[in-house]
């Protein structure tokens, strides 16, 4: 296996982004529509949170039958705002930070998302599908 090899090669690089002013209505969409599981919060393209779609599964039962469903039951996501319940503390990486490093931060956590930032400037994510993709890759 490769060493040193920066998560920056294995990083999504469009990321689909939130703003704070959005609501959960449109997170949800956004989920389903590009099939992910993390989205960052962001003023501006400065990184403030991240909400999974297990932040909102924790709120409402409302995709827990039917994940094709295009109508969205809304009544509970209007009783709460994204940041009611996006995470605030955020573990973030820089582009150079190795692949290892990135495994290693996510071993130890409860999360499976991490912002990849240069200064304040959030320029892609990382996830652990992005890393066991790169495992794959290397058999």
């Amino acid at each position: 296996m490769k060493h040193r090899v920066p998560v920056s090669s294995i990083m999504t690089k469009n990321v689909v982004k939130l703003n704070l002013t959005d609501d959960l209505t449109k997170a949800e969409m956004l989920f389903k529509k590009n099939n992910i599981r993390h989205i960052p919060v962001v003023n501006g393209n400065n990184i403030i949170g991240m909400l999974s779609y297990t932040d909102l599964l924790r709120i409402s039962f409302a995709d827990a039958v039917d994940d094709d469903e295009e109508i969205i039951d809304t009544t509970v996501y209007n009783m709460f705002t994204i940041e009611q319940v996006m995470a605030k503390r955020l573990i973030t990486i820089a582009p150079e930070t190795t692949i290892k490093e990135a495994a290693e931060i996510l071993a130890t956590k409860e999360f499976h998302a991490l912002p990849v930032v240069e200064g304040d400037l959030l320029v892609g994510i990382v996830t652990t599908t992005d890393l066991i993709k790169y495992l794959i890759q290397q058999y």
